[in-house]
């Protein structure tokens, strides 16, 4: 593949990822007003994509292969270096929340919340890998008779798998609150 194609699929690919870096670029311009660790993952986003976008610069104006690979070598480096770091500032931030919290007699978040997002989020993964399965079962390689299935099965597959995580989500919400002694309460 010559370098020409590669930086345009590259810089193509950059331009789409603007819904992570834009918000990434915002959250640094806010400063102060984010937390330190909300400000590092936005400093490893826009390094990441940073990186990708001088990758594709290089590409049209280097002739050897080794300089983008060597800047897209130590931009990851930097990138995941900066993204290790946001995840230890998190979890500090979140055990002083959490003792601070507990100083004024709060609880804190419901056992299984984070376990209800992980099952939701799996749930919402699951459905269009499923819908690509299912169009692959179904639709014959010469094409003949499934047509209605490229339209009806991945639409049925994602629309039973977000009616599951919407379920497995009242359910695990209905459980906390029974657990919590929340039921019978006014808001």
């Amino acid at each position: 593949m010559s370098h020409a194609v590669l930086a345009l699929g590259l810089a193509a690919v950059n331009v789409s990822g603007c819904v992570w870096y834009l918000p990434a670029l915002a959250d640094l311009r806010a400063g102060a007003d984010r937390p330190v660790s909300r400000r590092s993952a936005a400093a490893a986003c826009v390094s990441g994509w940073t990186t990708s976008g001088v990758v594709a610069v290089l590409l049209l104006v280097s002739g050897a292969w080794w300089i983008p690979c060597a800047v897209a070598v130590a931009g990851a480096a930097a990138t995941v270096g900066l993204r290790a770091g946001a995840v230890v500032q998190r979890r500090r931030e979140a055990r002083e929340s959490a003792r601070d919290w507990a100083e004024l007699g709060h609880a804190g978040q419901p056992p299984g919340t984070a376990r209800a997002r992980t099952g939701v989020a799996v749930l919402i993964g699951v459905g269009p890998a499923a819908a690509v399965v299912a169009l692959v079962v179904v639709v014959e390689p010469g094409g003949g008779t499934g047509r209605w299935a490229v339209a009806v099965l991945p639409a049925a597959v994602v629309g039973l798998s977000l009616a599951l995580a919407f379920a497995y989500l009242r359910m695990t919400r209905n459980a906390n609150r029974y657990h919590t002694g929340a039921v019978g309460r006014r808001r």
